[in-house]
């Protein structure tokens, strides 16, 4: 697997590489110096205010972590998934690290203490209905493809995609529902080839992990609101594409920048083993980008300002992450026991310090 993400991460840089020398370096640049300091720091905004959006959206689902500390475990995985060289799964890793560390920023009186199996349980919610709204997303953006273009190319194998997704989402959810029980009857079916401690604490994780999922399941009113947050993130991710093509002075209506971004996110979560989408992105807004008369040296010079957006964000997140195991190591180093005071006998008189 580590091979082959790798493989794709070269590919991607190499296709990206191409497409900025195909149409022209000097253009590229062009179309990014003209957004200007005031532009970029505009999608800047606009990013975090999502981001902001994607911490409440987690907080209706996990109603039990604070918003803040959710907020800061959402960007810091966000930020390991889009400025390291990892996939989605290894942003994944670290989101759940972050979620069991970044209590630092909880509100007074409020934080705690979060183990790995709640972090994991919490992530693996968040993103279910980050993926149900996306769902919803991505079907709005084929109908204002389809209302843009009758016959775009993209409207079919986009919608297969849905459906396979909305399979694999389902799938996911039953996972969820019924891990524990899956897991339980895998130790069982080992248990003959594992020793007896090893079954006991398989068992053990199993029975915590489903109650830890069935507590958040038990509220299904809080995953719909969950999924509907997320689902407004989506429109907003999509807003911050129109403020920069408005920016770079393309004229796109917000209903075409739903349909772009939507396709776009659509076909970067089939190559989610890409490390940040590498040539992946930059492809997907090129070719959409065209579809609604805009020059692909501006869809190439959007994509390259949302990696500088990301960053300009998500570098001093996972600065932040490593002060965050800084502290946690340090919390859990052991303190240094102090000598204990030698006792006098009774009867006997103190011996006076010697200089």
């Amino acid at each position: 697997m580590r091979k082959l993400t790798i493989l794709l991460a070269l590919l991607g840089l190499a296709l990206l590489t191409g497409c900025t020398a195909w149409f022209g370096a000097g253009s590229v640049m062009k179309a990014i110096v003209s957004i200007g300091v005031v532009g970029f720091m505009a999608t800047v905004v606009a990013q975090l205010a999502v981001d902001a959006i994607l911490g409440l959206a987690w907080h209706a689902a996990c109603r039990d972590i604070p918003f803040v500390q959710l907020v800061v475990s959402r960007m810091i995985r966000d930020a390991a998934a889009s400025c390291l060289p990892f996939s989605q799964l290894g942003g994944m890793v670290l989101g759940i690290r972050a979620t069991c560390s970044s209590d630092l920023f909880a509100p007074r009186g409020k934080g705690r203490a979060i183990d790995g199996s709640e972090a994991a349980c919490a992530n693996l919610v968040d993103i279910t209905t980050e993926v149900m709204g996306q769902i919803l997303f991505i079907l709005t953006a084929v109908l204002c493809l389809v209302a843009h273009q009758q016959s775009s190319p993209f409207a079919r194998p986009v919608i297969i995609g849905l459906v396979l997704l909305t399979l694999g989402i389902a799938g996911f959810v039953y996972t969820q529902r019924r891990g524990g029980d899956l897991l339980k009857r895998a130790g069982r079916m080992l248990g003959h080839n594992m020793a007896a401690q090893w079954q006991d604490a398989m068992l053990s994780s199993a029975d915590t992990i489903q109650e830890r999922f069935d507590a958040i399941w038990s509220h299904p009113r809080r995953i719909m609101e969950g999924a509907l947050l997320h689902y407004v993130g989506w429109l907003g991710s999509a807003a911050t594409i129109w403020v920069a093509y408005y920016f770079l002075g393309a004229h796109l209506s917000f209903g075409g920048a739903v349909a772009i971004e939507g396709v776009a996110c659509g076909i970067m979560s089939v190559s989610f083993l890409v490390p940040a989408g590498l040539g992946v992105q930059e492809a997907a807004y090129i070719t959409l980008g065209s579809a609604f008369g805009i020059a692909p040296s501006i869809s190439l010079g959007l994509s390259l300002l949302r990696r500088g957006r990301e960053l300009v964000i998500g570098i001093p997140m996972l600065l932040l992450w490593q002060a965050m195991e800084m502290r946690a190591l340090r919390h859990k180093a052991p303190a240094q026991p102090q000598e204990a005071p030698a006792t006098v006998p009774a009867g006997e008189p103190a011996k006076p310090p010697q200089d």
